[in-house]
């Protein structure tokens, strides 16, 4: 996962002005280690820290077209590149083998347009130096970050992370995912509007076969790369689903011919946790060849600033799940893997968290899982990008694939409801469409094991130490804010009394000298 950052429409574009952009993508270079680019025409600045994932010998940024006028900086992965170098009218001539370089072909042809023809994670900034004109935009959920701000000179900023946004900007904010913004206009517009965005209640009958083929096309299509990748597998239904896919079809691919059909498994936990010892048991019916990693609950601890730091947020369920993401990712990196698969976004699509059991009617489960789809930016999304990015490695989420959530999010919302007597339990429509009896993807009782929570599956005391910890910090603050307090009160009652001394010395001598001018004037009288 790359760092991007834009600083479009300066007043200043002097070396210095230089320097600083050069500064500011510093702060990204831990989601790009791999290069470092900087185009700079007129008043823009396109900056770019790669992680080389697909043709890392020349796929480096900022891209181009064919007479370098329309230039493009890009974080994320174009998966259909091919079908889109294919639709172009005009012949076109690529540098590189890069997925995202027809990004910039495309926007010759097909303008702003482009943006809805892509399939894929990305976030990208576009300069046409034809007519000074820019566009950014999001993939449709959001699973790439990206941020705006004004600059304090009245320039227009967009980075991968807000650490590079501050200092040189009045104010910024999120940019939203599925849209895309133009200097033309002056503003955002949505792309992104399926049927589902409407929250209407669809009625397509379930497909087991449909639901299915379509995750399998969402697994196969990401294992697009060039560099070494494993997969997180923690035993649960998605994860284990993702890998089981993954080794079923590697054999088919470039990545397989080139890295060969055994996959990488990967997972994390405390001594003794659930996660390790489900994780285990899948590793062993893939035949993956598995790493597990081990972490105290005191390591996890003193990560927790850092942790912080990489994915901007104090939602405490966020850095709750992305503390043992974050030092399993570490680890990763170090054992010489770029790209992992994981299962985010399949509770949302699918109404897996346990509150769901609770839904009414299948018309409040449809819109719940809307709102949780629509929210996955702020909290998954935003967990297993930059945990992973925090080390310079990438996560690619096929339960986001933009295909497969129009199955899921298509059909009648009745087949996903809980009914534990006809024994549906959560995720049954998912469970089902993998059960085969033939060729089984997942022992049964993994196909069907309840979900745990990511950071309760890694082990229950995390949470627990979590939260001794946290009331430790809290109690030790409050006795910080009371001997602040007791010193305060102290040294207002010490001034008090020197006012009051002072204030009683006066009167006394305020008194004496009275005393003498009476007595002064009563002997002058006689």
């Amino acid at each position: 996962m790359c760092g991007i950052l834009a600083v479009l429409n300066c007043h200043d574009c002097s070396l210095a002005k230089r320097s600083r952009v050069l500064e500011l993508s510093r702060r990204l270079r831990h989601r790009g280690p791999d290069w470092s680019g900087l185009y700079n025409y007129g008043n823009h600045f396109l900056s770019h820290e790669r992680l080389a994932i697909v043709d890392p010998a020349s796929g480096d940024q900022p891209l181009f077209n064919d007479d370098k006028s329309i230039v493009v900086t890009v974080n994320g992965e174009i998966y259909n590149h091919e079908a889109l170098k294919a639709s172009l009218k005009q012949p076109h001539t690529f540098r590189t083998q890069s997925d995202c370089e027809v990004l910039a072909h495309l926007y010759e042809e097909f303008g702003e347009d482009m943006v809805s023809m892509l399939d894929g994670m990305y976030s990208f900034v576009l300069l046409d130096t034809r007519d000074n004109s820019f566009i950014a935009a999001r993939d449709p959920i959001g699973i790439t970050p990206l941020y705006m701000g004004w600059g304090t000179d009245g320039s227009l900023l967009f980075a991968s992370e807000m650490k590079a946004l501050m200092n040189d900007c009045e104010q910024f904010q999120t940019f939203p995912p599925g849209h895309i913004y133009s200097s033309k206009t002056g503003g955002l517009r949505r792309y992104y509007e399926p049927e589902w965005f409407s929250e209407s209640i669809p009625s397509t009958p379930y497909n087991a076969q449909l639901l299915r083929e379509a995750f399998e096309k969402a697994v196969v299509k990401r294992l697009m790369t060039d560099v070494p990748f494993g997969v997180l597998l923690s035993g649960g239904l998605d994860s284990s689903l993702v890998a089981a896919v993954a080794c079923r079809h590697i054999g088919e691919t470039k990545a397989g011919k080139q890295w060969g059909s055994k996959i990488h498994s990967f997972c994390v936990g405390l001594k003794g946790s659930p996660d390790l010892k489900a994780a285990r048991e899948v590793a062993d019916y893939l035949g993956t060849l598995h790493t597990e990693f081990h972490f105290t609950v005191q390591e996890g601890l003193d990560a927790i600033p850092e942790v912080i730091y990489h994915i901007e947020t104090y939602d405490v369920t966020t850095i709750r799940a992305s503390t043992p993401m974050f030092l399993m990712s570490r680890k990763i990196k170090s054992l010489g893997v770029k790209m992992v698969l994981s299962g985010e976004g399949s509770d949302e699509l699918f109404g897996g968290y346990l509150y769901f059991h609770k839904a009414p009617n299948k018309e409040e489960f449809h819109r719940e899982t809307c709102r949780k789809v629509k929210n996955l930016h702020l909290y998954d999304c935003l967990r297993a990008n930059k945990s992973t990015s925090a080390w310079g490695l990438e996560a690619r989420v096929p339960f986001l694939d933009k295909e497969f959530i129009d199955v899921a999010m298509g059909m009648d919302p009745d087949a996903k409801m809980i009914r534990r007597k006809e024994g549906r339990i959560e995720k049954w429509v998912l469970r089902n469409a993998f059960d085969d009896e033939d060729k089984p993807y997942l022992p049964k009782h993994i196909l069907y094991r309840q979900k745990e929570q990511f950071s309760d599956g890694v082990g229950y005391s995390w949470i627990d130490g979590l939260k001794a910890y946290a009331e430790e910090q809290v109690y030790e603050f409050i006795l910080t804010c009371f001997s602040h307090l007791a010193c305060f009160w102290r040294l207002y009652n010490l001034i008090l009394h020197r006012v009051q001394e002072n204030m009683m010395r006066t009167w006394m001598l305020h008194a004496h000298i009275h005393m003498h001018i009476r007595k002064h004037m009563v002997q002058t009288c006689r």
